[in-house]
């Protein structure tokens, strides 16, 4: 199969007239609820490129929502979820095991802290995986509050629905909701929820945590708090460095299960295996999924062995959960992953992407904040600095402008203002900047 290229005089019409006929089709057959930001139909992909149904050659900045950090159809782990589904394609754990699950955990849990030892388990999603963890905090503590954030995004079953925070996308409609959730607002420094500034603040939005065992919930019924260590679909909101620390020591002080859901931060994103390293945290529970298997559905729960062996038996697991085939398809994610130092990668694109952005910033009024670590970066929209108003309508001007030079950009955040760049890591800089200049050239427009 031919490698593809990006060459910007040969695009055609973007979106061309075979997507706009199959998205056609698609309205009619496919329920409204299921949104895509782009109306383009997908032929093949290789790395950070897209071949469309018309032909034309697409730089990839969105990365399947940070399932592809290894990059589309990659070498090595396509022959080996092949080569797994030629000796077995399905056993489900529940009646005979298999090696790849068992493969996978020792790996998986090989990453985490050395304090005590660790176990695992896998399932189909993100959200599963959330929904689980909080099973397993609830036997473990036999609590059941579950404390989450402002801006927080877990998954959409309705207890990760239940803590997820955005609520006109994602849970209007739906209630109700499980009970015993409760939400603080989270370390938006560009927004502070209390109205400070940081450093002076000494990160007071930390303590919020104390102030609520008095004012919303009993310390001695919170069994757990789950975080992301950098918000996702919340805008990339990159809280201070020693702000998730105080969280894990309240949390710690009280015997409250503390999870971090690195669904979208993992997997070298941010320049670490996992984004909580970058903070020094040591937790009890870590919850990944997405680019865990470059794709093909699932996820883990991961976390210190007296914790994850609270359920009675039986009271773990499904079906699906830890396909074989997906099971070799993320060992192989994890090799390429250590064989091209990705994480190193992930922090060379980051930096390239906050050098180009503070250039646009001198001269782009309407870019309010640029944030990120490694490169899961954002840039949020904003009418003018001083309002700092959302930009919505902006940002929807420039994914489209962007789709029809070329380039697959998604958004974040409450408001939808939020550029946020999920490129494969495996992007070579040529590409990379030819995606930002796309992006730079729409920023000039009026």
């Amino acid at each position: 199969m031919r490698s593809l290229e990006f060459a910007p005089e040969r695009l055609r019409q973007v979106p061309g007239p075979r997507s706009l006929a199959l998205h056609e089709q698609w309205q009619k057959a496919v329920p409204r609820g299921i949104y895509s930001y782009h109306p383009i139909f997908i032929r093949r992909a290789q790395d950070a490129l897209i071949e469309d149904v018309d032909g034309n050659v697409l730089i990839d900045f969105a990365g399947g929502l940070g399932c592809l950090n290894v990059g589309n159809r990659p070498e090595g782990v396509v022959g080996a979820a092949m080569g797994q589904a030629d000796r077995f394609l399905f056993s489900c754990v529940h009646v005979a095991p298999h090696e790849p699950y068992l493969d996978l955990i020792r790996k998986l849990i090989g990453y985490l802290p050395e304090i005590g030892p660790k176990k695992g388990m896998l399932a189909n999603s993100g959200a599963e995986a959330v929904e689980n963890a909080v099973k397993i905090a609830r036997a473990f503590t036999k609590r059941q509050a579950i404390i989450t954030f402002q801006n927080s995004f877990h998954g959409r079953t309705f207890m990760a629905l239940a803590l997820t925070s955005k609520t006109k996308t994602y849970k209007a409609g739906f209630g109700p909701f499980p009970s015993e959730v409760y939400r603080l607002p989270f370390a938006y420094c560009y927004r502070c929820p209390i109205g400070l500034t940081y450093p002076d603040c000494r990160t007071a939005c930390a303590d919020l945590l104390s102030d609520a065992f008095e004012n919303q919930v009993a310390a001695g019924n919170v069994a757990a708090l789950i975080v992301e260590p950098i918000q996702g679909e919340g805008g990339f909101i990159v809280p201070p460095a020693d702000y998730l620390p105080k969280l894990q020591e309240i949390c710690r002080r009280h015997g409250i299960v503390f999870i971090v859901d690195e669904v979208q931060t993992g997997i070298a994103r941010t320049g670490s295996m996992f984004a909580f390293q970058q903070f020094g945290l040591d937790p009890d529970i870590v919850i990944l999924s997405k680019s865990l298997a470059a794709g093909l559905p699932l996820s883990a729960v991961l976390g210190r062995a007296e914790i994850l062996d609270s359920p009675q038996v039986g009271g773990l697991g499904g079906t699906f959960g830890g396909n074989p085939v997906s099971c070799a398809a993320a060992i192989a994610v994890l090799e390429r992953v250590e064989h091209m130092n990705l994480c190193a990668r992930a922090s060379h694109i980051g930096a390239q992407i906050q050098a180009r952005a503070r250039d646009w910033q001198k001269w782009n009024a309407r870019i309010g904040d640029i944030r990120g670590i490694g490169a899961m970066v954002g840039i949020e929209f904003v009418e003018d600095r001083a309002s700092k108003v959302p930009a919505p309508d902006y940002v929807s001007h420039l994914r489209a402008e962007c789709l029809r030079n070329g380039l697959l950009l998604i958004t974040a955040g409450t408001y939808a203002n939020v550029v946020r760049f999920l490129i494969p890591l495996v992007i070579n800089d040529k590409i990379l900047h030819q995606g930002l200049d796309i992006l730079e050239r729409a920023l000039r427009m009026p």
